[in-house]
């Protein structure tokens, strides 16, 4: 009888061993993604419409920044 009580409270301590490592394991990879989400990218604003967006997506043109080439053309045209 002692025998399986020392077997069942290693087989407990092994799943509380497991458990909290799998839990560590998901907090450290949420962290991870939480930090690269904040790290986002420069946010511009359209000369013609006032719209912001993202850089990468902008326009840019004689110095300004414009949401599309529509807006480019149609600034142009003022």
């Amino acid at each position: 009888m002692g025998r399986l009580l020392f077997f069942a409270l290693i087989a407990v301590l092994v799943f509380w061993a497991l458990r909290t490592y799998v839990r560590g394991v998901k907090k450290r990879q949420e962290a991870q993604q939480h930090t690269l989400s904040v790290e986002g990218e420069d946010m511009v604003r359209c000369v013609h419409c006032g719209v912001h967006l993202p850089r990468s997506e902008s326009v840019m043109a004689g110095g300004e920044i414009f949401c599309s080439d529509e807006h480019r053309r149609l600034h142009a045209g003022q």
